[in-house]
């Protein structure tokens, strides 16, 4: 995991092709201008994120008197401490400034590398993202390389459509990104086309913030992540759309201004097209369909799932054993579930040499219905892998003792800012820290406590599983109202709006520890699969709560021997944690105010 940035003085940016009639200027050489963070600003957010290493570089460009940009390349210690670098230009030619940022937390490759990578070509690339198919790499190597390498073997075309007229390159850049399997955000600089290509994966798993130049501003930036200084700034980023973007740089013949034109490609693999399009074939059933099916016929279905998802799990957990401590992977722990089926997956997937930390927060101590119900899953998962070592960490905190805390998830959940939004950061970002205390079994007993610190860096976590399998309320009040057909458009609508209302911001909070999100549920294989089986065969939101929502990963539940785990209903982290409650006391007074302010969807105000 990488967290990357990206920013651009002097070029002016042409967003016609994504704004029609619009162009949007940054700063031009010799121009000043107030900006609210520096460099250093960017560099210290993203270091939380990795830890390992920090590297930069910076390319300026300017135009010859052709008219024919130029580049050239600067090491670390041109940038440190300074927004803008000034250089000798003859007759008044324009310049611009290109950094690039990368923040490293090393999971893969034998050897530690530091980002961005630079090669012998002058290409740039700064990647936060793992491969977990679709490019060919082995267990050893590391993914940032492989694909760096794979960057360089394309053409400079500007579009996939390219067959027999383009000869420096076996395939585009949006062909080779389409190919990749598994979360990523990518900045890369292609020296020869002096093009900056970006963007996210399809369905936004990476952080990727864009702030295009504004009179706030006229940098134009990407970043994983916001300075806390910016954050006071209502729209100074938002998240960027998922997909592949080029920025391609060219000198303009009337003035020799530098212009950097951006343009939105798209994905060249069918099959991720549909995945985006989330288009289900079987969602209105007949009378017949609800009754016809053989229990050999749906078991067939439920083993299609419990496969996809343990590959899943199995992809996700692999690392390198020389980066990673006593407990590499751990599970955002609820005692739900979704978190207890990555629980037994992640037993089955990893070697039992490791321990496995279960994290759960709680602001109620051992009230809280997350911490009940961790309590008596931790002993479910004892029963069914007895020779694992599982550490359920108990993470206990007081919303009122969290003054600074807070503050810094804001900063975190930017651009979201709501209070809902900061109640799941606030829990999401304990959780990732996973310190907290464990019990230890004195005379068989689970009598004492002693603090531990999860030195997990990768942590499963289950977000996917209520939108593609009906888990969420406004399902079934989708489903009263208008039947499977509103069911199935309501699921939709939560699936093509992860990236912008979830992903990003949990990314971000968990991130800021040094821990890597992995979503098991949001792999395209598992998404595939889900979608291929007919929706009353995923949910059936006529039947109670614990038995309907989500009732094919119900049925997982039970083949995975988690009977108790199996009955249970939904509980978002918020309200399970009691963090909702806790904070509708300390903003409302109580939890009937808030409801009737709709305290949950309510700005925050400045604390």
């Amino acid at each position: 995991m990488c967290g990357i940035s990206l920013i651009i003085s002097g070029v002016r940016i042409d967003l016609s092709s994504l704004l029609p009639d619009t162009t949007i200027c940054s700063s031009l050489s010799g121009e000043t201008a107030n900006f609210l963070f520096s460099v250093d600003d960017i560099k210290a957010a993203l270091r939380r994120r990795g830890p390992d290493s920090l590297g930069s570089k910076s390319i300026f460009l300017h135009a010859d008197e052709e008219r024919t940009l130029q580049s050239s390349v600067e090491e670390e210690k041109a940038i440190e401490g300074s927004h803008f670098i000034e250089i000798p230009v003859s007759n008044n030619t324009s310049f611009g400034k290109l950094i690039f940022v990368g923040a490293t937390l090393q999971l893969r490759g034998v050897y530690p590398i530091t980002q961005p990578l630079v090669d012998k070509s002058g290409n740039i690339l700064i990647y936060n993202g793992e491969v977990f198919g679709g490019i060919e790499l082995n267990s050893d190597t590391n993914d940032t390389e492989v694909l760096m390498q794979s960057l360089k073997e394309c053409c400079n075309c500007l579009s996939h459509e390219h067959e027999g007229t383009c000869g420096n390159g076996k395939y585009s850049v949006p062909e080779l990104l389409s190919k990749i399997k598994g979360p990523w955000a990518l900045i890369y600089w292609q020296e020869n086309s002096k093009t900056i290509w970006f963007g996210r994966d399809a369905l936004g798993r990476r952080s990727l913030l864009v702030h295009w130049p504004s009179i706030k501003d006229l940098r134009f930036m990407l970043s994983s992540v916001s300075p806390p200084s910016a954050i006071d700034e209502l729209n100074f980023w938002e998240e960027l759309p998922c997909g592949v973007y080029s920025l391609a740089m060219s000198a303009s013949k009337m003035d020799g201004n530098l212009v950097g034109e951006v343009k939105r490609h798209n994905w060249t693999d069918p099959l991720l097209e549909e995945l985006i399009e989330w288009e289900r074939t079987f969602f209105e059933p007949k009378p017949e369909d609800l009754t016809k099916m053989f229990s050999s016929e749906r078991g067939h279905l439920h083993q299609k799932v419990l496969a996809a998802l343990t590959e899943s799990v199995r992809r996700r957990t692999i690392f390198s054993e020389i980066h990673l401590g006593n407990s590499p992977v751990a599970v955002l722990f609820s005692g739900g579930l979704d978190s207890m089926i990555l629980a037994a997956l992640l037993d089955q997937c990893l070697d039992s040499k490791f321990e496995i930390d279960l994290l759960n927060v709680s602001f109620d101590g051992e009230l809280a219905p997350d911490r009940i119900s961790a309590m008596a899953g931790v002993k479910e998962l004892r029963k069914i892998a007895p020779l694992r070592r599982w550490n359920l960490v108990e993470i206990d905190a007081e919303l009122s003792k969290l003054t600074t805390e807070t503050k810094r998830v804001l900063s975190l959940i930017y651009p979201s800012n709501t209070y809902m939004d900061l109640n799941i950061g606030i829990a999401l970002w304990l959780a990732a820290g996973g310190d907290g205390c464990v019990s230890e079994e004195i005379n068989g007993n689970n009598n004492s406590k002693v603090k531990y610190k999860s030195d997990s860096r990768i942590l499963l976590v289950g977000s996917g599983a209520d939108e593609q399998c009906g888990g969420y309320g406004r399902h079934r009040t989708k489903f009263r109202e208008s039947s499977w057909g509103g069911l199935n458009e309501e699921m939709k609508l939560d699936m093509q709006r992860i990236w912008k209302r979830n992903l990003g911001r949990d990314d971000r909070c968990i991130a800021d520890n040094g821990k890597e999100a992995r979503f098991p549920f949001l792999d395209e294989n598992v998404i595939r699969i889900l979608l291929d089986i007919p929706l009353w065969e995923i949910a059936d939101p006529g039947q109670p709560s614990g038995v309907g929502d989500k009732k094919i990963l119900r049925e997982v539940a039970r083949m995975l021997h988690l009977n108790t785990a199996a009955v249970l209903p939904k509980r978002a982290i918020q309200f399970g944690s009691r963090i909702a409650r806790e904070s509708n006391r300390k903003n409302y007074g109580s939890n009937r105010a808030a409801n009737q302010a709709s305290a949950g969807s309510a700005s925050i105000q400045p604390i």
